[in-house]
């Protein structure tokens, strides 16, 4: 062991847990949150669950805006909450239901974990996560809520009222969840969500991220993951941006409506972005 570290070929995670240091260089700040967690986990046992933050990543929900450079575990043995080290421990009362199993360690359930972690965390950050449990089917708009409930009157939740309903499976990535919350705190209509698009026949042309019927405007978020997803071996990404090209003129031709797309920066300048998104809904509608 003491060669391995060295030679530097194996990464120290915490006390007592080693990894290859090539598979820790390889992993994103969440995976790397995962394996820190999983690692805390273990060094515990049974005395705490994986809970907040580190119950998010463990149930594998998108994260956006969140720290993690602890591990947050919930005492189950009425222990003190303190920090110590890389672990926020919480004090926390626990039912039986609130516990469950994953990938063999304790956590809490996924929506105790979403509500925690969110309460802390702004509204934009709130329904960021709440829209990804939601799309994973650890939950659904009932059972949220149903949670929000129970919690509703612990510290820092009473301004989850908001993103708790406005939760929706539909939002399919983080950058379209950011983008409803814009479109909330503007002011903006309340676009449809997932809006299908056929042609005179009634094939399928197209599905958007979002749909203003009223004003005529179809909308669509543009992450570069996106493209990336749409990419088949060996195809250059020039092709990809080419063909959504191409499919936003049949969109357009087939509706005989607008087309704004929001890209990652546009959520740096809130402000400026609602000001030409509701120019466009205005020129169009």
């Amino acid at each position: 062991m003491s060669a391995a570290m060295r030679s530097r070929s194996w990464h120290r995670i915490r006390r007592g847990y080693y990894t290859f240091t090539d598979e820790w260089a390889g992993l994103d700040p969440v995976g790397r949150h995962r394996v820190l967690s999983r690692a805390v986990a273990h060094s515990l046992g049974d005395a705490v669950a994986l809970s907040h933050v580190s119950g998010l990543v463990t149930h594998g929900v998108d994260l956006w805006g969140v720290d993690l450079r602890r591990v947050h575990v919930t005492r189950l043995d009425g222990g003190p909450g303190r920090i110590e080290g890389d672990v926020v421990h919480h004090e926390g009362r626990c039912i039986a239901d609130d516990v469950v199993e994953r990938d063999g360690v304790a956590v809490l359930r996924a929506t105790r974990c979403a509500i925690e972690t969110a309460s802390r965390a702004s509204n934009e950050v709130a329904l960021v996560l709440f829209d990804g449990l939601l799309r994973i089917g650890l939950a659904d708009a009932d059972a949220l809520f149903g949670q929000f409930t129970l919690m509703e009157h612990w510290p820092y939740t009473q301004h989850l009222h908001v993103p708790v309903r406005m939760a929706d499976a539909r939002s399919r990535s983080v950058g379209e969840s950011r983008g409803r919350w814009l479109f909330r705190s503007a002011g903006l209509p309340t676009p449809a969500l997932q809006y299908e698009v056929r042609n005179v026949s009634g094939e399928l042309i197209g599905t958007t991220d979002w749909a203003w019927l009223g004003e005529g405007v179809l909308g669509e978020f543009d992450g570069w993951m996106k493209y990336g997803r749409l990419l088949k071996p060996g195809q250059d990404p020039g092709d990809v941006v080419f063909q959504e090209k191409v499919r936003e003129d049949r969109l357009r031709e087939a509706t005989g409506m607008g087309m704004v797309r929001l890209i990652w920066s546009d959520y740096q300048t809130p402000e400026a972005t609602a000001r030409r998104l509701r120019a466009q809904l205005k020129r169009v509608g």
